[in-house]
Parts: C-alpha cells; structure tokens; sequence
C-alpha cells in the first residue's frame, strides 16, 4: 500500500475541531481509486492497538470532549475506516494469506494551529511495515442558500449523490464524485463556504 493511501484514510476518517462527535467515516472515491489501481492481492486486517489505548476522545479548546461515533477507540475507528475503504475496492478477504496490522502511535489536535497530528504503523503479515506521520489542516465547508431549509438541503442532496455516484453500490457507500455532486448543488441554488463548526443557522453539511 503506497504512503499516500495509508495517510489519506487515517486524516479521512477524522475531521475537525466540531461538537463533540468526529463523524462517521466515508469511503473516499481517491483511496479506492488508487487501491484498484495498485492491484495487488486481497488482504487481511487484524488488529489496531494504540499506545494509549481505547481512547475515544480529546479535549478540544472552547467546545469540550470531541468523542468518535458510539464512543469507539481511535484505532478502531481507523481501522474500520481501511476496512470499509479495502471492502468497496474488492482488496478485503479474510481468508487472504497477507493481513495488515496498525499501531497508533499519536493521535492529537491543535486548535489554534487548526490541524490534527497524526502517526500510525501498519504492518504486514510478510514482514514489511510502514509509518505514516504528517500534520493536517482541517476544516469543514457547508452549504445554504436563501430561505433553505434542512429537509430542502437533505432531499438536494441525497438526489445530487445518486446523480454523482458512479453505482448505485457506491452510492450506498456515500461515494460519490465531488465535481459532480457540487456542481449539482450549486445549479440547485445552494453555496459552499467553509463555516466555523457549529455553523450558522440555515448553513448544512454535505457528504463531502
């Protein structure tokens, strides 16, 4: 698995500085891509251990515990974060003769710096390993427009993600393509902006 990959599913499944939950984790059509594009056999995934293990959350500045959905550790929330990117791929088996384990080594953010630090080891079953550790800026963008209401964005934006998904399987995995579902949005009269989280009254978050 190429270094980017790897780095791109760990900062994937985590988002920013927001109240109290991380969110759920969406298979990015990037990472899948480039997985089928590697080609190489199916693999296994065996455990994800942490050097502070079963932490579920961090204290962030003025908000309070940011908490992983139902309060699941980091590393498990990586590694389903591989699982379900591997298994929309068709690079998961668990009968494959390779299987891929983690260790989180660190897992922090800085408020003030806006970005989440990030170091992980995945190692395989053959003997090779690689560490992963970058810095990543995060943000969150929403959507509005005049006099919009919640239900008016959900209903725009579940019909633009079956227009963006290339099948209605990648649709049910919540992959879409980007260009497409914000042009979508954007003909329907809505506007993107990135927004302090929580954001605005009348400003709503997409499935990007």
């Amino acid at each position: 698995m190429s270094r980017w990959i790897a780095l791109g599913v760990m900062i994937a499944a985590l988002s920013a500085c927001s109240s109290f939950d991380v969110g759920r984790y969406g298979v990015s059509v990037e990472n899948v891509a480039a997985l089928k594009k590697l080609g190489g056999p199916k693999v296994n995934v065996g455990q994800f251990t942490a050097k502070e293990p079963g932490k579920t959350k961090i204290a962030c500045r003025a908000v309070g515990p940011i908490t992983t959905p139902d309060e699941r550790p980091f590393e498990e929330f990586i590694r389903k974060a591989l699982i379900d990117e591997l298994t929309v791929a068709d690079m998961l088996s668990d009968s494959a003769p390779v299987t891929l384990t983690g260790q989180l080594n660190k897992i922090d953010f800085d408020s003030m710096a806006g970005e989440w630090e990030l170091d992980l080891t995945v190692a395989s079953s053959n003997g090779r390993s690689l560490n992963v550790s970058d810095k990543y800026k995060y943000g969150f963008t929403y959507w509005s427009k005049p006099n919009g209401t919640a239900e008016q964005f959900d209903r725009a934006s579940r019909e633009c993600a079956r227009d963006a998904a290339p099948t209605p399987t990648a649709a049910a995995h919540g992959i879409v393509d980007e260009r497409i579902y914000r042009a979508c949005l954007s003909a329907l009269g809505w506007r993107r902006e990135k927004q302090w989280d929580p954001p605005p009254p009348g400003w709503f978050r997409g499935i990007e």
